[in-house]
């Protein structure tokens, strides 16, 4: 059975940072592809950054340059570094797996997804 668990949010200062992980079980990230969304408040989710089997990466231009998404396979955990962040960034961050091998930022096409974990950004 395949789980993802979201930590690291909170509620945090605008220009300030905050480090989300995903642990997964029941899959190796090696054999996925990984993806950040987020939901802002009253919105529809939304791709934040994705990343494939290899390694390749792609974020949404509203995070280009901000975010930064990694993966530790042997800790089997996927992370996002949010720097320089914005009250706009507040929402809810899920973690989601999909099959296959492109990365992408659109929601239909994963799979597993977590439960989310809440980022709040005060100006």
């Amino acid at each position: 059975q395949v789980h993802l668990e979201e930590s690291g949010g909170g509620p945090v200062q605008a220009g300030g940072s905050l480090r989300l992980s995903c642990v997964a079980s029941g899959i190796s990230l090696d054999d996925v592809v990984m993806g950040w969304f987020r939901q802002p408040p009253g919105k529809e989710r939304e791709g934040v950054a994705s990343v494939e089997r290899d390694g390749k990466i792609v974020y949404a231009s509203s995070v280009q340059g901000r975010f930064t998404i990694s993966k530790d396979i042997a800790e089997n955990t996927l992370y996002l570094q949010m720097n320089s962040l914005k009250p706009e960034d507040t929402g809810i961050y899920y973690c989601a797996a999909r099959s296959g091998y492109i990365y992408s930022l659109v929601e239909y096409v994963y799979k597993y997804w977590g439960q989310g974990t809440q980022v709040t950004v005060s100006s």
